[in-house]
């Protein structure tokens, strides 16, 4: 897990080389030499971590580096602070700045010994003694013999980790063999794979089995393994557990025991090829199966499938991974099936069955029961620790394991604590500060992507890769490798994207654990004010729940980010204080974001700016600020050269011409009227909710990144005024638009968005004279089209059933005003989401062939009778699916 932090500082030291190059010209050498002594202790750190668990003495040394690592960025971090500090008390110009690097030569001690003292800041003698420290570090991790894993790559392969070890021998122990009696859920689960199993397909074909750790994949794969009609189909069944670590020998070795298969006597000796050409030679001509459990990588299957015949007989393989891409892409003919937590009645069948063995359940009991069950979030595995925890507990003591369910599961179950292990170790530095990023949200948060997406980029855990690739994407990217790798549970989907997304509580207590031992992030709770210790120096980030503040004698100055979760204060000067004292104490500060609870007491409700010193906090890169009462942002803004998100959510804000300079501008989030001063923001990724005036004050030629763009109108107006596209067809780069307007308002022509060659979601609200003949030309490539308040007086669907890439159709209220609507056979060959919101409509004819891909849909109650009835059945879209969230 240090090798995560020191990986992140390092790149930290290296963007500064990069960006600071100006500041940092002075001590550069100096800079570089602790970046490259740094990322060297980092060869070593990872053998040091496998091996601190029995040596608290290395856990000391890996204590340290991780400490110098935090240290050193404190150190830059501090010397930039003073460095804009002192330019604008009055050091600028070249001979002001020269002078200012005059004296920290002569402070540092580093070039001119014995001279004049810096004042601002002695950079040097701070890198002289992080260097020191790490020389002591160097000479220790000799003492403890540590090795280079850079050096020792096929050594290290090829000697499992304990957590493998141990995992290896509780997986064997409870192998295909061993059989469960009264095995609770997976019914319907095992009714559909026993369907592919035993269908007449000759073909070989694999089925995958996938989900998070503990889900019971091993056990729905035994529970087919052991069928009776499974038994009779295939000749001959074998079953082999992988793990990340393995040898394509030893699996091929074991697979023929398995299978019983004669087998030469020097098996032990063959090489991977004559393994191959013995299994595959021995399942010529007959029907089989092979159960490969817990895959890793989809390369396993490919490197031992060419030991598999297609005897055309109807052989099956099943997987079972952590991993959609695994489970998806192991075979060119593969049902992947993603494995769903059980049912809360069978949770409770199965927590029933492993708890009230030796009494029976009152309704205190019960109670207790069913709130811990509740934060198992039906995974198996949890359900069946916490059942046979309970068992052996007397009934007073339920309370004690509620008050600290995860701590108990850990203790009293090895295999919890080594199957959430290996999920974990098997993430690249990225991927593990991301995850670990994820338990600083409240438990059973909605956790929204954008917003997520957003502030690990601020957070600095993207690199900007080679290709050039948008951060967001990269961000992006690596939330979709964790939901692949089943640490994350996709919440809500809106418009084609998720939208929301979940941890189960197992994961993020294992986040908070993980974290808690890096110093990684603190939570803030009013329930622990009078009992947390004092937060070490090095905790970069806090969280503050509901009913919690940061006060002056228990903060961490050195914090690099704030989340505060439900702030609520009764007057809103104390909301004001509040962020004026924030804002001067934690002068380090990259995030902060808050979400204002509205509760202000009655009658005394006002706004005001938000503090200048807001100015001061030069490194702030996020800044989220929703429901507030801030009703401009002062000058000092443009002191924020960092800023890549300003989230003013629910709030109705001004905007002040300062905001022009803050050209790493990515994000800019609020109810915005007025004059906007952002064209030569070209940085600009998101613009939300801008008023049509002030959209129409802008001259956008320059936002040439904007990818995403909101605009409503803020006032209902009787004056028929039309909405062009021209400005908007500037955008090169758009993907997402939605305009609302209101009123008399209405749209104009749509031909100029031909020019937005990406856009592929499009919302409109408001009248629209008709629809062009040739959008499916005008707009290539849309995915989202959704029309309210249209007043369409023609169909509009012999149109839009030529849109090809159209996935999600939303005619809302007031979109048609027709009675009538027809759909061809060839119509609408990729929709999947249709919604029909108007009222008005009597008849609609569809033809057969039309929307094969439909499975979303929702139309007015008196027009379900008088569908095909093949459409009939299609359940509604899921909840927000047309939704903005």
């Amino acid at each position: 897990m240090v090798d995560a932090i020191v990986s992140f500082v390092v790149q930290k030291l290296g963007d500064y080389l990069i960006q600071e190059a100006i500041f940092l010209k002075e001590v550069r050498n100096e800079v570089e030499s602790l970046k490259n002594t740094l990322g060297w202790m980092q060869c070593f750190v990872k053998d040091a971590e496998e091996k601190q668990d029995d040596n608290p003495l290395i856990r000391k040394w890996v204590s340290e580096i991780r400490e110098i690592a935090y240290d050193a960025e404190d150190v830059l971090d501090k010397f930039l602070l003073q460095v804009h500090k002192g330019g604008s008390s009055g050091i600028s110009g070249k001979g002001s700045k020269s002078k200012f690097f005059a004296s920290i030569k002569a402070g540092c001690g580093l070039f001119h010994k014995g001279k004049e003292k810096v004042k601002l800041y002695s950079i040097g003698e701070e890198i002289a003694a992080l260097r020191k420290r790490l020389d002591d570090s160097a000479r220790n991790r000799e003492l403890f013999c540590l090795q280079d894993i850079n050096y020792n790559k096929r050594e290290a392969a090829a000697e499992n980790s304990k957590a493998h070890q141990k995992l290896k021998q509780l997986r064997r122990s409870a192998s295909f063999y061993a059989v469960e009696e009264n095995v609770v859920g997976f019914e319907d689960d095992a009714n559909k794979l026993l369907a592919h199993l035993l269908k007449e397909d000759p073909r070989r074909s694999v089925i995958s089995i996938f989900g998070m750790g503990g889900l019971g994949k091993t056990t729905l794969a035994r529970k087919l393994y052991h069928h009776n009609d499974v038994k009779h189909k295939f000749a001959c069944c074998a079953w082999v557990s992988v793990s990340q670590e393995y040898r394509t020998e030893d699996l091929l070795m074991r697979i023929i025991n398995s299978f019983n298969i004669d087998s030469p006597s020097n098996l032990e000796k063959m090489r991977e090829e004559d393994l191959e050409r013995c299994l595959y030679q021995s399942l010529q001509g007959y029907s089989y199966l092979v159960v490969i459990d817990d895959v890793w990588q989809k390369e396993t299957w490919e490197s031992l499938k060419r030991a598999f015949p297609d005897s055309k007989n109807g052989s099956r393989v099943i997987l079972t991974t952590r991993i959609r891409e695994v489970a998806e892409r192991s075979d060119e003919r593969t049902h992947a099936y993603e494995l769903p937590f059980l049912r809360p009645d069978e949770s409770w069948k199965l927590f029933c069955e492993k708890a009230f063995q030796s009494f029976n359940a009152d309704e205190g009991l019960e109670k207790l029961g069913r709130e811990m069950l509740e934060k198992c979030g039906g995974l198996p595995l949890a359900i069946v620790v916490l059942g046979g925890l309970l068992s052996k507990k007397k009934p007073q003591e339920w309370r004690i394991v509620r008050d600290h369910i995860w701590r108990h599961l850990r203790a009293d179950s090895i295999q919890i604590s080594h199957l959430l292990d290996l999920s974990f170790n098997d993430l690249s530095y990225q991927l593990k500060l991301c995850f670990l990023y994820l338990g600083i949200f409240p438990e059973d948060a909605d956790i929204n992507i954008e917003r997520l997406i957003r502030l690990i980029v601020a957070e600095g855990f993207i690199d900007q890769n080679e290709d050039d690739q948008v951060m967001e994407d990269v961000a992006k990217d690596i939330l979709n490798e964790l939901i692949n790798r089943s640490l994350i549970q996709i919440g809500k989907i809106s418009w084609g994207r998720i939208a929301t997304c979940r941890v189960h509580d197992l994961l993020r207590d294992l986040a908070i654990q993980k974290a808690k031992e890096l110093n990684f992030f603190h939570i803030c709770a009013q329930a622990n004010r009078q009992t947390r210790p004092l937060l070490v120096s090095s905790c970069r980030r806090q969280a503050a729940y509901s009913g919690y503040f940061w006060s002056q004698d228990d903060n961490n100055l050195l914090s690099r980010s704030l989340l505060h979760f439900n702030y609520e204060r009764e007057y809103i000067f104390q909301v004001e204080r509040d962020l004026r004292w924030l804002f001067t104490s934690f002068s380090l500060l990259r995030v902060y974001d808050a979400e204002v609870v509205n509760r202000f007491r009655t009658g005394i409700f006002s706004e005001f700016p938000l503090p200048v010193e807001i100015g001061q906090l030069i490194h702030l890169k996020y800044l989220r600020l929703r429901n507030s009462p801030i009703d401009n942002l002062p000058p000092s803004i443009e002191k924020l050269q960092r800023l890549q998100t300003l989230d003013l959510s629910d709030t109705l804000c001004g905007i002040p011409t300062e905001i022009s300079k803050l050209t790493e501008l990515r994000h800019l989030i609020g109810n915005f009227s007025g004059y906007l001063p952002i064209e030569n923001l070209t940085n600009l990724r998101t613009l939300k909710y801008v008023s049509v005036e002030s959209w129409n004050r802008l001259s956008p030629d320059k936002l040439i990144n904007l990818r995403e763009l909101h605009i409503e109108d803020k006032e209902w107006t009787r004056e028929k005024v039309l909405f062009t596209f021209n400005s908007i067809a500037k955008l090169k780069s758009l993907q997402i638009l939605s305009i609302k307007l209101s009123g008399e308002r209405s749209f104009d022509l749509l031909q100029p968005l031909c020019d937005c060659p990406c856009l592929s979601d499009l919302r409109l609200r408001g009248k629209i004279e008709k629809l062009p003949e040739d959008i499916h030309v005008i707009l290539p490539n849309l995915e989202c089209l959704s029309l309210e308040d249209s007043n369409l007086d023609d169909d509009p669907m012999p149109e839009l059933e030529k849109m090809s890439n159209l996935v999600i159709l939303d005619l809302s209220y007031d979109s048609y005003s027709g009675k009538k609507l027809f759909c061809t056979a060839k119509g609408f060959p990729r929709l999947e989401i249709l919604q029909l919101l108007v009222d008005e409509l009597e008849e609609w004819q569809v033809e057969e062939g039309a929307m094969p891909r439909l499975r979303g849909l929702r139309i007015p109650e008196h027009l379900k009778s008088r569908i095909p009835e093949r459409l009939r059945s299609i359940p509604p879209p899921a909840e927000g699916e047309c939704e903005e969230t």
